[in-house]
């Protein structure tokens, strides 16, 4: 009887380590990211829009801290964040995100009414965001 409940008791608390998706489908850290991505090209393409680097920066360790209590090992996290081919994928999501909205490479104006879009709606890319109108 203790032999099963050990058994039991084992599995499930090593169970959701194996129900675990690849980090990048992981639909929290997924969209989280994709929103900063969203901010730094809105950030890049208008004149008019700065990046809030600390708080950006503050997510990000809070996106880390998510991803550690969903049971991510810290060198997956790691290896996530700083995989060139991943900052690809999430840059030309973003593009294509923003293309949908009406932004376009060398038209500034859609991407600013885009960022302040975004920040009246209070979204997590326009949290990232100031105006400096």
């Amino acid at each position: 009887m203790l032999r099963n409940l050990t058994i039991a008791l084992t599995l499930a608390v090593t169970a959701p380590a194996y129900a675990l998706v690849p980090i990048n489908e992981e639909p929290v850290i997924h969209d989280k990211l994709l929103q900063g991505f969203i901010g730094d090209a809105i950030a890049d393409n208008c004149p008019t829009m700065k990046a809030r680097t600390l708080k950006a920066l503050g997510e990000l360790n809070n996106l880390r801290d998510y991803a550690l209590k969903q049971g991510y090992e810290a060198g997956v996290v790691r290896d996530f964040v700083t995989s060139k081919e991943e900052k690809k994928k999430f840059k030309a999501e973003a593009a294509e995100w923003l293309k949908a909205k009406g932004a376009e490479p060398g038209k500034p104006e859609a991407y600013c009414a885009i960022g302040e879009e975004e920040i009246a709606k209070g979204s997590l890319a326009g949290s990232l965001l100031r105006s400096t109108k």
